[in-house]
């Protein structure tokens, strides 16, 4: 097991940016210093071919951008929270509007995807630490954050988030790396092709502008259901209110048994390499990369719409907001941990 350590660029300060890749001999993660993101995995399907999986660029300066959120590590909280508005405390905390009236991803020019971290490394891992100062993007707290990836022999991938704040305060991270198992250039028919469990017999439909309407709502009958494994491609277009709404999929799941243990929560198969994804929080978000719109990718790639799938384990959207979904609050000086692995077999 190795991490090997390069220079990947600068800031627009003139700052050296880092880029951190994990090898076990088989499967390899790199990962930057800039924005906590993910890079590039390497792993190899049935056959011994290696492909890089995610979605992704080769110089640092296209992640200044970003609009699609390749590989993002997402904070303070991912996915939407209606009206860009939430209360702790009966005290009312305002983020900015930057979907309609909505707030996406905590901010899009300045969420942890967009700065500096502090890095370390162990054998196997790249260890990323920062402190998000009281009101960073609207969230209160002076939050230390710690993010860990490492890469385990039995080719697990796994992310640990880490929180502790001096103020009661919202955290929910996520990654938003986009996955295509027949390489990250393989495009929608692979994704169509990919076949998808998902351990969710519930989903959270949403309506228009994607903030959920609160209920929790059966899969059964519907294009949602992946209870049993299917194609993406089978009900992606399906005449269905939910689909139309989102242009695809792009909804959260409830996973089924959330006790707070990490468990498997989705298997994702093509071309010969399985993916298993597990976690310990309560939702998993399926993309079905409806959005990519002509962007072009590691080495000249031309990313497209369905191009890629994401799963991005989080609390609930909306949750802070929602009743009956679990609030993503974490109180002071109470140490909090999360853990998510994608698991290429």
């Amino acid at each position: 097991m190795s991490v090997e350590k390069k220079e990947f660029g600068k800031t627009k300060e003139g700052k050296v940016i880092s880029l951190y890749t994990i090898s076990n001999g088989r499967v390899s993660v790199s990962v930057t210093d800039y924005g906590a993101n993910i890079v590039s995995i390497l792993a190899p399907n049935d056959r011994g071919e290696i492909k890089d999986i995610v979605m992704g660029y080769d110089e640092v300066e296209r992640y200044f951008d970003n609009s699609f959120f390749f590989g993002a590590c997402i904070g303070r909280n991912a996915n939407r929270i209606a009206n860009a508005t939430f209360s702790l405390d009966n005290k009312e905390y305002k983020l900015k509007a930057n979907e309609g009236t909505n707030n996406l991803h905590t901010d899009i020019d300045n969420g942890f995807h967009k700065v500096m971290w502090d890095a370390a490394t162990e054998d196997n891992a790249v260890i990323l630490t920062r402190e998000s100062p009281d009101m960073e993007n609207g969230f209160p707290g002076n939050v230390k954050v710690k993010i860990t990836y490492s890469l385990t022999m039995a080719n697990e991938v796994k992310i640990e988030y880490e929180a502790l704040s001096d103020k009661k305060t919202i955290f929910n991270p996520t990654n938003h790396s986009y996955f295509n198992l027949g390489g990250h250039d393989a495009g929608e028919e692979a994704v169509n092709e990919t076949t998808l469990n998902i351990k969710a017999s519930h989903y959270t439909p949403v309506f228009k502008g994607a903030i959920p309407t609160g209920e929790i709502a059966s899969v059964e009958g519907t294009p949602f259901d992946f209870t049993k494994p299917k194609k993406i491609g089978q009900d992606i277009a399906a005449d269905n209110e939910q689909i139309e709404i989102s242009g695809g999929f792009d909804h959260n799941y409830a996973i089924d048994g959330y006790d707070k243990t990490i468990r498997e929560v989705a298997k994702a198969s093509y071309d010969g390499r399985t993916m298993l994804v597990y976690t310990d929080l309560p939702g998993i978000q399926f993309y079905s990369g409806n959005f990519i719109t002509g962007d072009s990718g590691k080495n000249g790639a031309k990313y497209s719409k369905r191009g890629a799938f994401c799963l991005e384990t989080q609390y609930f959207p909306d949750s802070i907001n929602q009743e009956g979904f679990e609030k993503p609050v974490i109180e002071a000086n109470v140490p909090f941990k999360t853990t998510t692995i994608y698991q290429i077999v």
